[in-house]
């Protein structure tokens, strides 16, 4: 089983970016599912000691990932948050396969723009604008991806773009040439 997690903060297309991804898989006719994370934890209300519910989250994509391997799936696309080295661990655990991490990074007024589209509520975008910034920190800081794409361009290049590097990434760091 192989897995990629694209990730990166709201807001930036990590779900639709899956989606394109597993469009050109299917194209290639390669057995796959991919997974919004968000919805296997979508309720309410959250622990206060899980306010994104991670652990539900985990458990659930356990037995989803399960199912889809049983049915001859042979890779996973996922999109979510993923926050920390041990949270990309954990992931990669209930995977059970190789996962790569792709973050999406775009300008961040990009993506305060495709927020406001998409939140109405005044309380509400203000949380998803704080909670984009936020994340764009920690990414700064953390270093849980593989690779970053560029996702101030088509959907169709930023999903080409997060392929070219899965497939490199997948292949191992390329050895210079000796000299002479």
């Amino acid at each position: 089983m192989k897995a990629l997690l694209i990730t990166g903060p709201v807001g930036v297309g990590k779900t639709t970016v899956a989606e394109a991804v597993g469009g050109r898989l299917a194209e290639a006719k390669v057995p796959h599912a991919v997974i919004d994370l968000d919805w296997l934890s979508s309720c309410w209300p959250a622990p206060d000691s899980d306010p994104f519910h991670l652990e539900l989250r985990l458990r659930n994509l356990r037995a989803v990932v399960g199912n889809y391997v049983e049915t001859g799936v042979h890779r996973i696309v996922l999109a979510g948050v993923v926050e920390s080295q041990a949270d990309r661990l954990r992931y990669a655990e209930v995977i059970g396969g190789k996962l790569n991490v792709c973050r999406l990074k775009a300008d961040l007024s990009v993506v305060h723009r495709r927020l406001s589209q998409r939140h109405l509520d005044e309380a509400d975008l203000r949380w998803h604008l704080n909670r984009a910034d936020e994340l764009e920190m920690l990414y700064a800081a953390s270093w849980v991806e593989d690779y970053v794409v560029d996702a101030d361009q088509s959907v169709v290049d930023v999903a080409q773009d997060v392929i070219s590097w899965w497939l490199a990434v997948e292949r191992g760091p390329v050895r210079p040439l000796a000299s002479g």
